[in-house]
């Protein structure tokens, strides 16, 4: 096994999110009450997200842990309009957490995670998903964004 149960998104979440916090003084800051509100409603918005989506995964008797194939295809709930609802929530989270703190520069963490997840997960797991259920795979990702 390894250290392949630390390459899992929730530990880059969280490298990001102590990065963020490591250099919340750093450079301009933005503050007010709006920035708490909305970073507030972000991270409630991602973890809410998350839940649903792991839920309707184990619904449907599915994994939702990285590098382990999966069981069904769910395009169900969450998954109607993203493919990875998950991840999504996690770049909410993270959002969240910049506007909360209001350092500017950990706008740039977001994209930076997102590209991580992309390259280290989501392509793996389509991949997975694309060999696993073929054409019904195809069908809706076609049809459902990777992201938004």
């Amino acid at each position: 096994m390894g250290l392949k149960w630390i390459d899992i998104p929730p530990v880059w979440l969280a490298g990001h999110l102590t990065a963020l916090w490591l250099g919340r003084d750093t450079g301009p800051q933005v503050t007010g009450r709006v920035w708490d509100v909305l970073g507030t409603a972000l991270i409630v918005a991602g973890l809410l997200l998350m839940a649903w989506a792991v839920a309707v995964m184990v619904a449907a008797r599915t994994t939702p842990i990285p590098h382990q194939a999966p069981a069904a295809l769910v395009t169900g709930g969450p998954f109607r309009v993203s493919r990875n609802p998950i991840y999504l929530g996690d770049a909410l989270v993270l959002t969240g957490a910049v506007a909360w703190t209001g350092a500017v520069w950990g706008v740039i963490l977001v994209p930076l995670f997102v590209a991580i997840v992309t390259w280290r997960f989501i392509r793996a797991e389509e991949d997975r998903l694309a060999a696993a259920f073929g054409d019904a795979f195809q069908a809706w990702a076609a049809g459902t964004r990777r992201w938004i």
